[in-house]
């Protein structure tokens, strides 16, 4: 094993505002199952969408640095296209380790529609980012690329996730957002572009007037972390995984059995 190689035990750090980043996990779980997991969720920060991009570049990468500090992790996944969008190169300057970045799925997304209108689905911080525009303009040159942003949406997938009610009018409000929009007619892709929104994809297909195709990057970025690990060991047995919180509240218990769920079985508070 080479002298820098991370040792087996050291995890993969995944960040978001809050249980968005969990449809990245899943994937990434999937491919990985012996990888050690630290999720950690910036709930005192949460929601990230409304924050400014000044509040967001400030915060984050300190955030993280502390983060990368105490668990010594081999790799850092922002599992949050908001940060991402927002404050990626910030974070890479911050830390000494790889650092993977969600971004919205506009190619595959404009690679695969037939009808050339493409939707993007996010916070309202992550669809006004010129990063999506250069994205928009990059891949989907010859698309109609409608975007909306839902606040709501991202409080409802939270919601779910703690096994509370929460409107069922929320997902068919955010995908109107798009529809109502010139050429949402013609719609027949929809980019997830908050991590929160996978974990809703079932509501969401239910609550469209018509069929449609969503995608996330969440498999892309479990291979991307494949790539970047290269021969790193893992442990031989699959590890009990952590979930860390920035503020303790009583979110915390009550989204225990879901994280249980994603193999997140410790809880702890940074």
């Amino acid at each position: 094993m080479a002298d820098n190689a991370p040792a087996p035990d050291a995890p993969v750090l995944f960040f978001d505002s809050g249980v968005g980043g969990l449809s990245i996990l899943k994937p990434a779980r999937a491919l990985l199952p012996n990888m050690p997991v630290v999720y950690a969720a910036d709930n005192a920060g949460f929601p990230y969408g409304t924050k400014s991009e000044a509040e967001l570049t400030a915060r984050v990468p300190a955030l993280l640095g502390r983060l990368v500090e105490r668990y010594r992790p081999r790799i850092a996944v922002i599992a949050c296209n908001t940060a991402s969008t927002i404050a990626l190169a910030a974070i890479r300057a911050a830390l000494d380790i790889p650092v993977v970045g969600t971004v919205p799925a506009i190619k595959p997304a404009a690679l695969a529609s037939k009808s050339r209108v493409i939707g993007v689905l996010g916070t309202d911080a992550t669809v006004r980012q010129p990063y999506v525009d250069r994205l928009a303009a990059e891949h989907g040159a010859d698309c109609t690329v409608l975007r909306h942003g839902s606040a709501a949406l991202v409080a409802y997938a939270e919601a779910r996730l703690r096994g509370e009610p929460a409107d069922p009018a929320i997902p068919a409000d955010a995908l109107a957002g798009l529809f109502d929009q010139p050429g949402g007619e013609r719609m027949d892709m929809v980019v997830l572009a908050c991590t929160h929104f996978p974990l809703v994809e079932d509501e969401l297909a239910a609550a469209s007037p018509r069929p449609l195709a969503f995608l996330d990057g969440g498999a892309g970025i479990a291979r991307r972390i494949a790539y970047l690990n290269g021969d790193a060991p893992w442990p031989s047995d699959p590890p009990s995984g952590q979930a860390i919180f920035t503020r303790r509240d009583e979110s915390m218990s009550a989204l225990a059995p879901a994280l249980a769920g994603y193999g997140l079985t410790q809880i702890n508070v940074l």
